[in-house]
């Protein structure tokens, strides 16, 4: 099947499973690289959590590993490890999120690796840094949003309990790090002619997401005052209640704000201490943002809207998972594709991010059942029919059963 997209000749083993690794070579696919999923015998993990309508075919994994081929060996059988290092040999990249002392275990870490392709790029996505004394702890995305801060944030924030956000922030937020550090690396490696091994700790890579934000008055040596970004932790900074609802509201900039006391009949307030500055509001933030909340509950959303729109004052309707599948924005630019899947039936997927003018990106594959691919793979990597059939005897790998439709 031919490739689209800006990264159309790049191939990148795919050695990874759930969400933070599928999640990063999902979107090097959808961008035109060849992605060849590396699965074992009972597939990857995600692929049990439903809903489904086959076994195996999970709505999680099917939105996590569409523009893929899929390959089942057996690691743990030396043929198998063969059989990965033969494809590792014609990759660009390899990419896993196993901790790097089992890819060692398996034969397969970076010297073993780089023996058959000095220029390939190994890439290492997995909790925490080998050089400190976390290395090698068991991490997943609830652990590492509380290690990184997330958790205690909306407690800091609400008063209430920690919560981990009821998203996988930490699984897609180090998987588009783990993304943009394999090109990087790649883009070396097409100038130099050199591979390297790199490592994407989950843990620093949070921290820094979440520090950006909240290093505070430690950026400074010694401190200014206490780490956490005010404007962010105010118990306020939440979508405000209407009279019958709700609305995401921004009054951000000195237009903003003057433009918001005119609304509300209030213009004196443009010069008061509290609101006349940005400076002013930031240091009161937590009173201004109380102020707004008293303000937006007399009126319905639908009037505030209206009102807010027409003062060029950041406003959004606030949408549930439910209602946002009716956007009529994301409805009109495509962003909820339907397709026929060979064996899943008629599906609703999630578009490719962006637009390219001369590269246009595309859902060129579906997401393929366990081990599809598995004999097209192995031929590509010099096997014989005779050879590819003790493999599928011995169990080192698997194809799927044909499905009903595929001779049809």
């Amino acid at each position: 099947m031919n490739s689209t997209g800006p990264l159309q000749g790049i191939r990148i083993l795919d050695l990874t499973a759930v969400v933070m690794g599928p999640y990063a070579t999902q979107t090097l696919g959808d961008l035109g690289a060849d992605v060849i999923k590396v699965e074992p015998p009972g597939g990857d993990n995600l692929r049990a959590v439903g809903p489904m309508r086959h076994p195996g075919m999970g709505a999680m994994a099917m939105h996590l590993n569409r523009n893929k081929r899929s390959i089942v060996l057996d690691l743990k059988q030396p043929e198998g490890r063969e059989a990965c290092l033969k494809l590792a040999a014609s990759c660009d990249a390899l990419i896993y999120n196993t901790r790097p002392q089992a890819m060692a275990r398996l034969g397969l870490g970076y010297d073993a690796v780089a023996a058959v392709s000095p220029k390939i790029v190994y890439l290492g996505a997995f909790g925490y840094g080998e050089q400190g004394p976390y290395a090698g702890r068991p991490a997943y995305d609830d652990l590492i949003q509380g290690a990184a801060g997330v958790a205690s944030l909306f407690a800091q924030q609400s008063g209430g309990e920690p919560r981990y956000a009821p998203v996988t922030l930490a699984d897609r937020a180090v998987g588009l790090q783990a993304a943009i550090a394999l090109l990087a690396a790649v883009l070396h490696a097409q100038r130099t002619g050199k591979g390297q091994a790199v490592e994407v700790p989950m843990f620093e890579a949070l921290s820094q997401f979440v520090m950006g934000d909240h290093l505070g008055g430690h950026s400074f040596e010694p401190p200014l005052g206490p780490t956490g970004y005010a404007r962010l932790l105010a118990p306020h900074r939440k979508p405000y209640a209407t009279s019958d609802g709700h609305l995401s509201v921004l009054i951000y900039n000195d237009k903003h704000w003057q433009a918001f006391f005119d609304l509300i009949g209030r213009p004196e307030l443009r010069s008061s201490p509290m609101f006349g500055t940005h400076t002013a509001r930031a240091a009161n933030i937590g009173a201004v943002y109380a102020f707004v909340a008293e303000a937006m509950a007399t009126r319905t959303s639908d009037e505030w809207f209206a009102a807010l729109a027409a003062a060029d004052i950041p406003v959004a309707r606030l949408h549930s998972t439910e209602s946002l599948l009716d956007d009529p924005h994301l409805r009109a630019v495509d962003f909820y594709p339907e397709l026929d899947h060979p064996t899943e039936g008629r599906i609703r997927t999630l578009a490719p991010v962006g637009r390219y003018s001369a590269t246009p990106t595309a859902i060129r594959r579906p997401t393929p059942r366990i081990g599809e691919q598995s004999v097209e793979l192995l031929r590509e990597a010099g096997y014989g029919d005779e050879a590819i059939a003790r493999m599928l005897e011995r169990g080192v790998t698997l194809q799927p059963a044909p499905h009903k439709d595929d001779n049809e």
